[in-house]
């Protein structure tokens, strides 16, 4: 009950980051450079906590050689996935641009399970397991897409020849497919952060690890991009103290997703931390919590809600 009730929890944490992160991102005028801040603040608050739990940051050289090499790139993983994300959206629009990483997530999940992939505990893809994975992706669906589709049926409509022939080219699956991809790259870093957390014996130590890792990728990024760092206040707005707290709910994220992963299996958590973000998007939605524009909630959207839940309910009892 406990590894649930922290999957939600951090699961509802998500979407918060996201909509802190893309007011820093207005402010900065970069994704890159609001990544890059984002994830050195978590890195520090993670090195705290660590510094407190361990009263070290550093570890044996020698997992270097008795460690396969894929233990150190769960925050390589978390780069790509939110890479992918920030590409995908202008291509894709915000509805696909949820669901495609979240069947990549719930596939990937379910596979780690299955084969024991980076050396998780072993847990056969029974079709009682594969049917909640079904309904929690249904639930999605019905969570993110049907409201959209009730409100654009007319843009739809009357949308010309030269769009529709548009929304049908190849290179729009490969899109696609780049967001599967990244959604499996996630569940991936699950089940990795898990393993190091186990190899170091701290959940918090590998959590830091992981986001040492991510910050380091993004200093290269932003060296190779630079996209300079530039603080201004868009439409006269003054900058809230919460625009920079970002990191910290990412590196809680993490670290739940450390402890989560060998307790439940990484399928099992993957799916609930996706019910606590739907859920925490509609509280975002609904209260129009950091600045966001407020939509509230509907019925279909509560009964997508419900439908995850039952779905999690399948992989966890079965």
């Amino acid at each position: 009950m406990l590894a649930i009730l922290i999957g939600l929890a951090i699961g509802v944490g998500l979407p918060m980051q996201t909509s802190i992160n893309s007011r820093l991102r207005s402010s900065v005028g970069s994704p890159f450079m609001a990544s890059l801040i984002s994830f050195a603040v978590g890195t520090v608050f993670l090195g705290v906590i660590t510094l407190i739990d361990v009263h070290t940051l550093g570890f044996s050289p020698a997992l270097f050689t008795s460690q396969p090499l894929w233990i150190w790139l769960g925050g390589l993983f978390g780069i790509i996935y939110l890479t992918g994300n920030i590409l995908l959206f202008p291509k894709l629009g915000s509805v696909q641009t949820v669901i495609m990483p979240v069947l990549g997530q719930i596939v990937a999940g379910l596979l780690i399970d299955n084969f024991g992939w980076f050396d998780s505990a072993t847990r056969a893809l029974t079709p009682i397991r594969v049917l909640g994975a079904v309904l929690v992706l249904v639930g999605v669906i019905i969570t993110v897409a049907v409201k959209g589709w009730l409100d654009n049926r007319h843009n739809r409509i009357a949308e010309s020849a030269e769009q529709q022939l548009a929304t049908q080219q190849t290179a729009l699956w490969l899109w696609r497919l780049l967001g599967v991809f990244a959604g499996m790259l996630s569940a991936a870093q699950t089940a990795v952060n898990g393993h190091l957390g186990k190899v170091l014996g701290s959940t918090v130590h590998a959590a830091f690890i992981s986001f040492l890792v991510g910050t380091i990728g993004l200093i290269i990024i932003v060296a190779i991009l630079h996209p300079g760092l530039k603080l201004q206040t868009p439409a006269g707005q003054s900058n809230p103290w919460w625009m920079w707290i970002g990191g910290m709910i990412g590196s809680l994220y993490v670290l739940g997703n450390v402890y989560l992963a060998p307790a439940v299996g990484t399928g099992l958590a993957v799916v609930i931390v996706l019910v606590g973000l739907m859920a925490g998007s509609l509280l975002i939605d609904q209260f129009g919590w950091f600045a966001s524009k407020r939509n509230p909630v509907t019925g279909a959207q509560l009964l997508g809600l419900l439908v995850m839940i039952f779905g999690v309910a399948l992989i966890r009892l079965f």
